[in-house]
């Protein structure tokens, strides 16, 4: 009779044990803190490598060191207002704005083919709008779709073991968004979509045979890509080893990516000391900025970065796992697939792993479409996991910080002040004291 009582005894216990030991990291709003921390880590490691790694080449071009830097802080002055606004919104809105918003970004894409479109890396992904102002759409296709596929996918999740309701009309629609990218030649981005659509369609339960068949018909369709395009025909034999790497040749910038990264060592040669800068390393800080970070920086600010990365990913997961919303989760997946896998495809080309296909690396490298997508992104699933069951009272308990601040300089009457005056003022109606 006494074993089920002693049973939920050791249950209690354990969970108390493991409660205790986790600390805050078991927190409600765990998840909330680790995604502002991490990405503004990463913010701001990106914003002082890219002052780094460009200087050399905008005191050459522009006769201002801080040429690139000053328009990537321009970037991050915009992106932010954005992230910070998206995270106070309900989920409700994000799903009344999935729809337009990916109609929205494919019609914003299209005017790359509308007279509009601008050039550079072999790619026609850049439109110019009035005012001399360059953007990408494709990287608001991501978000976009992100969004999209979270409402459609939830709304089907009971049905998910049946073919059509997988292909229908995730595929069709996910397929024209990505044909879209593709059109304007840049399959970089085009694989980013397709590892944020699977990522997309794993959370939402869809089962593995399918994913097989779409694995099988993705890669039929790059290679058929890559055959038909010499000059990524080239990249692929350049990476493969069939090259000379002299400096007109594909396989230049990657081994230049290893010989920044090799110099590093285990803690840099230090900031701002990077040989490879100096017009060695083509795009140093774009898609190669990782190599000049762990030229100056060593294997310690490699590791540095990608712990962040990881602590990314740990809090998306986080939301996936304890966030009831089906919506929520599938969103969720979709953008932990595009950040977190374009920092590893980006990472995977710096040091050989993969060929060059021109992808930045989230938050660090220069780019000013890329870094305001992101950040409005990672604006998204932190009001998701401003949402997580328990999270919004444990926020909205917080004393505020300025009442805080102002509390330790003795201006304000913070909790702490206000228990020791009731304190006294109970101590001395106690003893009969003041004035009659």
């Amino acid at each position: 009779m006494s074993a089920v009582p002693q049973d939920a005894a050791a249950e209690t216990a354990t969970a108390r044990a493991r409660g205790s030991l986790l600390g805050h990291w078991n927190s409600v709003v765990t998840s909330y803190y680790v995604l502002i921390g991490a990405s503004a880590l990463l913010l701001v490691i990106g914003l002082v490598m890219v002052l780094s790694s460009s200087s050399v080449e905008s005191l050459d071009k522009n006769g201002n060191a801080y040429a690139v830097f000053l328009d990537q802080a321009k970037f991050a002055l915009v992106g932010l207002p954005i992230a910070i606004v998206l995270s106070r919104l309900p989920v409700r809105f994000f799903k009344r704005i999935a729809w337009p918003a990916l109609g929205a970004a494919v019609a914003f894409q299209s005017l790359v083919f509308l007279g509009l479109g601008t050039g550079a890396g072999g790619n026609t992904n850049w439109v110019r709008l009035p005012g001399g102002i360059t953007a990408q759409p494709s990287e608001t296709i991501k978000l976009a779709l992100a969004l999209w596929l979270g409402a459609v996918l939830a709304r089907k999740q009971p049905y998910l073991e049946q073919w059509k309701h997988v292909f229908v009309p995730a595929v069709p629609v996910a397929g024209l968004a990505i044909g879209a990218v593709l059109l304007g030649h840049d399959l970089g981005t085009a694989l980013v979509l397709c590892v944020l659509v699977a990522g997309a369609m794993f959370v939402a339960g869809v089962p593995l045979r399918m994913f097989a068949v779409a694995g099988a018909l993705a890669g039929a369709a790059v290679a058929a890509l890559v055959l038909l395009s010499p000059n990524r025909m080239q990249r692929i034999g350049s990476w493969l080893g069939g090259d000379e790497c002299s400096a007109s040749a594909d396989c230049y910038q990657t081994l230049h990516g290893s010989w920044g990264l090799a110099s590093g060592g285990i803690g840099g040669l230090g900031l701002g000391q990077s040989r490879e800068k100096w017009s060695y390393l083509p795009a140093a800080h774009n898609d190669f900025i990782f190599a000049i970070l762990g030229e100056e920086l060593g294997l310690v600010g490699t590791l540095i970065v990608l712990g962040l990365f990881g602590l990314l990913a740990f809090a998306m997961i986080r939301v996936i796992s304890r966030h009831p919303d089906p919506f929520v989760k599938v969103a969720t997946g979709a953008v932990l697939a595009w950040i977190v896998g374009q920092a590893f495809v980006n990472i995977a080309v710096v040091i050989g792993l993969a060929p060059v296909i021109g992808v930045p690396l989230p938050l660090v490298s220069a780019g000013g479409s890329a870094l305001i997508m992101t950040l409005a992104a990672l604006g998204v699933v932190i009001a998701f996991a401003r949402d997580e069951p328990g999270a919004a009272d444990a926020l909205a308990a917080r004393a505020g910080a300025v009442r805080r601040s102002l509390a330790v300089v003795g201006l304000g009457r913070g909790p702490a002040r206000a228990d020791r005056s009731r304190t006294a003022a109970s101590s001395t109606t106690s003893r009969g004291g003041g004035r009659a």
